[in-house]
C-alpha cells in the first residue's frame, strides 16, 4: 500500500487507449467495498464513458475540471444525502479507494472537486450543473468527479524529504 501512495500523482493527461472492461469492474468493486460510517453506504457512482457527456463534465466548474475532456472514463462520486449526515466523508473515502485501485492497475486519475464549487460567474453551482446534466435526483449530492485513464504524462513520486513533517504533532499541539 505504501508503494501505491508513493507513486500516486494527479494525472491530468490521458492517452486515447480505452480502459479494459475487467479493469472497470475492479474499480467498481473497490468503490463498493469502501468503508462507510455505520455501514450505511450512501454513496452512488455514475460511470461515464460517453465522450460527449465527458466533454460536458469537463465544463462543470470554472477552473480545474478541464482535464476530464480527454479522460476515457469519468466516475461521478455522489451520495443520497438523506441517508447519512457524513456522506461527504463516505464519498471521499470511496473516491480515494478508487484512485488507489486505479494506480494499482497502472491507470492514472485525478479528482475534480464539485461540492462547494461554482459552475459559472452566475448563481449556478458545479453540483447543480452535474445534477442537471446527469439527471440526478435532488437529494443525490455530488462530491467529485474522478477522471481515469492510461497516463499520457509521467510524474515522479514526491520525494520523502519534501513531505511536510511539520504537520505532525505528538500528544499535544506545540510548536
Amino acid at each position: 500500500m505504501i508503494e501505491l501512495l508513493r507513486k500516486r500523482r494527479s494525472i491530468r493527461k490521458f492517452s486515447s487507449e480505452k480502459i479494459p472492461h475487467d479493469a472497470i469492474e475492479l474499480l467498481l468493486e473497490a468503490a463498493l467495498r469502501a468503508p462507510s460510517s455505520r455501514g450505511i453506504n450512501p454513496w452512488e457512482f455514475v460511470l461515464v464513458d460517453d465522450p460527449q457527456v465527458i466533454a460536458h463534465l469537463a465544463k462543470a466548474k470554472q477552473h480545474g475540471s478541464e482535464f476530464l475532456k480527454n479522460a476515457p472514463l469519468a466516475i461521478v462520486v455522489c451520495a443520497d444525502s438523506s441517508k447519512s449526515d457524513v456522506w461527504v466523508e463516505d464519498c471521499s473515502i470511496a473516491a480515494i479507494i478508487i484512485q488507489l485501485t486505479a494506480q494499482s492497475l497502472g491507470l492514472g486519475s485525478c479528482w475534480a472537486q464539485i461540492r462547494n464549487r461554482q459552475h459559472d460567474s452566475g448563481d449556478k453551482t458545479a453540483e447543480t450543473y452535474v445534477q442537471e446534466l446527469l439527471g440526478l435526483p435532488e437529494q443525490v449530492k455530488v462530491e467529485c468527479i474522478l477522471g481515469i485513464g492510461h497516463p499520457a504524462e509521467k510524474k515522479l513520486p514526491v520525494s520523502a524529504n519534501k513531505l511536510q513533517r511539520d504537520k505532525i504533532r505528538n500528544n499535544h499541539w506545540t510548536l
